[in-house]
């Protein structure tokens, strides 16, 4: 039989080797981990998925309208809810075709903000939400796939160079390359 000090120094052995080859997992898991963000060009109102500096998606959206404007600033989305309920002044929707929210949210760290679907897709394309950034209840769906909790979402209220950049299509490019 093991003295009692043995089999402490074999469980002590052991549990540093499973400690060690979690840290390694979650060190490969994290540089496996590809930085995304999101980029809403509210003038444009389009949304895109970008990896890697690259983009990935472009969606149209709608953004606010002129009496309650999208904010801008760079925020995080905090929280991902399929089918949510939406509470507004007292009133509650529960999750279904006449939900405002549509089929999904990502919460941003702008509280009281996020990206959601919605149940008037002919707002799409339009300046007509109350700051959120509103999605086709397929789109948003997509688009709940793609990112997570913690990932960066930039809502930009100006066209930039880089904007542009994202924005434009390559068949703009290609052709504006050609005239020049």
């Amino acid at each position: 039989m093991l003295r009692i000090e043995d089999q402490l120094k074999k469980m002590a052995a052991l549990a540093s080797v499973v400690l060690w080859a979690t840290a390694e997992a979650m060190a490969q898991d994290n540089q496996a981990r590809t930085v995304r963000r999101i980029v809403v060009s509210i003038p444009d109102r389009k949304l895109a998925v970008m990896e890697n500096d690259h983009v990935v998606r472009i969606f149209e959206t709608a953004v606010g309208a002129p009496n309650s404007p999208s904010p801008t600033g760079t925020f995080t989305i905090v929280n991902a809810v399929p089918d949510p309920t939406w509470y507004y002044k007292g009133r509650t929707v529960a999750p279904g075709p006449a939900n405002p929210l549509g089929t999904r949210w990502l919460g941003l760290s702008h509280k009281g903000y996020g990206i959601h679907g919605t149940n008037v897709p002919s707002s799409i394309g339009k300046n007509a939400s109350h700051g959120c950034i509103r999605m086709r209840n397929r789109d948003v769906e997509q688009l709940f796939k793609m990112v997570a909790v913690g990932d960066a979402v930039e809502l930009i209220g100006e066209r930039t160079d880089e904007i542009a950049r994202i924005f434009t299509p390559v068949t703009a490019i290609a052709a504006d390359d050609n005239n020049n």
